[in-house]
């Protein structure tokens, strides 16, 4: 599965198409909150996130999603995409950066090396266990929002 997160509709039914070709499973999000709600209950092993979103950034999703029990690979987008983003993302430990427009192939080719190290790094036995463990630790319950902040977990 991949789960791709833009303020843009736009940009998110072109991932969807782009993926389609090659029958990804596409799950889409708006913002940052809806991937914490999405990516708590199933894995997520590839997340193609734009670089900036109404509650948050790249930065945000990747702080987020490092606490779960199978992290995603991160794949950050943006027309703005340079060398220092991509040196900051790889550094960070996002998985790899992409200039928007991009080519069909490209994004094929990125999200399936991303999906091919998340396999080598989570086998599906450790993710059910990891899933069961975060959601005993943090109950749907206590996650939540506030407008104009990234969503988080209430310890």
């Amino acid at each position: 599965m991949v789960l791709a997160v833009s303020p843009s509709p736009a940009e998110r039914v072109r991932l969807r198409k782009i993926l389609s070709q090659e029958n990804w499973r596409l799950h889409e999000a708006s913002d940052c909150c809806e991937v914490l709600v999405l990516s708590r209950d199933q894995s997520v092993p590839v997340l193609l996130c734009e670089r900036d979103h109404v509650d948050g950034n790249w930065e945000d999703l990747l702080n987020t999603t490092a606490s779960l029990p199978a992290p995603p690979n991160l794949i950050v987008f943006s027309r703005l995409a340079d060398e220092s983003l991509w040196a900051k993302v790889l550094n960070v430990g996002g998985f790899d950066v992409l200039i928007a427009p991009f080519e069909p192939e490209e994004i094929l080719r990125v999200t399936f090396a991303a999906w091919s190290r998340w396999q080598c790094d989570f086998g599906a036995s450790t993710v059910k266990k990891r899933r069961l463990q975060t959601a005993q630790l943090y109950p749907l319950e206590n996650v939540v929002a506030q407008p104009g902040r990234t969503a988080g977990i209430l310890t």
